[in-house]
């Protein structure tokens, strides 16, 4: 099959991973940069996307939500009759959002809380599909500089305060690190050690790590079943110890005690930092299982596996 994955471009985007995972299950697979085109080239840049399109005569076509930047004019021409599917991967349902799920035969959400929502707003057909480990990224390091050495690591955003409870309550036992963006005006209390790290740099705080933290940016997260972070997936594939917020069903892709841990509220968070703290080959072993994990079952080929498929992520029912 031909794929045509109209986004962004760039080493760490999404897109890659997709098209790196389509090449390995044997589809001829090509990456439409959207993004770029459109910073470079302006008003021609819709032109420019078709023609690359129309070259490539694709089987199948998978979007992201940076393809909306040429308009959706040059999206009709280019999805013509041809099978499509939008993957989102962010929570917000923005409008220009809900209008490219419009568009395509099939569009697919990684929080599973939002499908009512796109349904509600008017897209056809609506499926859940979280993302997953890419297997040629998402590996360990070797090794970490001594700074990054820590109990306890926490890779995200700071903008906002949600996460600060949970944060707080773990710093208070244990030696904690804190990066990403937006945490120049975080309150003082909390350990904020640097800014944003991707690819090498992410794998070296998460080898450097003794627990690698999850925290949700919103109570609704935290409320959502099967809400899993695509930072979880990060950290398994790097081999990380990860503990993460439990929400109802996210045993679904991980199993607690097994391939990671589940906290229910900060100071159960706590409790689990001193437990598996104390127990390093425990710790070691739920890790190396985590990683194990992830390759066999939840990387991007096997979702991409499922979404030419045209079939969701398959959960249990929860009563």
């Amino acid at each position: 099959m031909r794929i045509a994955v109209l986004g962004a471009g760039g080493t760490r985007r999404t897109e890659l991973a997709i098209v790196r995972a389509a090449r390995s299950l044997g589809h001829e697979c090509s990456l439409i940069n959207v993004v770029g085109w459109s910073r470079y080239a302006g008003a021609v840049s819709s032109h420019i996307v078709r023609y690359l399109t129309d070259a490539f005569n694709p089987d199948f076509l998978i979007f992201t939500r940076h393809a909306i930047d040429v308009g959706e004019a040059t999206l009709r021409r280019v999805l013509r009759n041809s099978p499509s599917v939008f993957w989102y991967f962010d929570l917000e349902p923005r409008e220009q959002v809900i209008s490219l799920g419009r568009l395509v035969s099939k569009m697919y959400v990684t929080y599973f809380g939002q499908l009512e929502t796109y349904k509600a707003a008017g897209v056809a057909q609506v499926g859940f599909l979280p993302q997953g480990v890419d297997p040629d990224r998402d590996v360990p390091a070797t090794d970490a500089p001594q700074r990054y050495h820590c109990d306890t690591s926490f890779v995200g955003s700071g903008q906002s305060s949600y996460r600060y409870e949970v944060l707080r309550a773990v710093a208070a036992v244990s030696r904690l690190q804190i990066r990403g963006p937006g945490w120049n005006r975080a309150p003082a209390d909390l350990p904020v050690a640097g800014g944003p790290v991707y690819g090498r740099q992410l794998a070296q705080v998460v080898q450097a790590a003794a627990i690698s933290l999850g925290a949700s940016s919103y109570p609704g997260q935290d409320r959502d079943r099967f809400s899993a972070s695509n930072r979880m997936w990060k950290i398994l594939g790097c081999g990380g110890f990860y503990l993460g917020r439990h929400v109802e069903g996210i045993e679904s892709f991980a199993r607690d005690g097994e391939h990671c841990a589940w906290y229910r509220n900060p100071s159960h968070a706590a409790e689990l930092v001193r437990h598996y703290l104390s127990r390093p080959e425990e710790r070691n072993r739920i890790a190396r299982e985590g990683r194990v994990h992830a390759l066999a079952s939840h990387t991007y080929a096997h979702r991409l596996q499922l979404l030419l498929a045209g079939k969701d992520y398959p959960l249990p029912t929860i009563l």
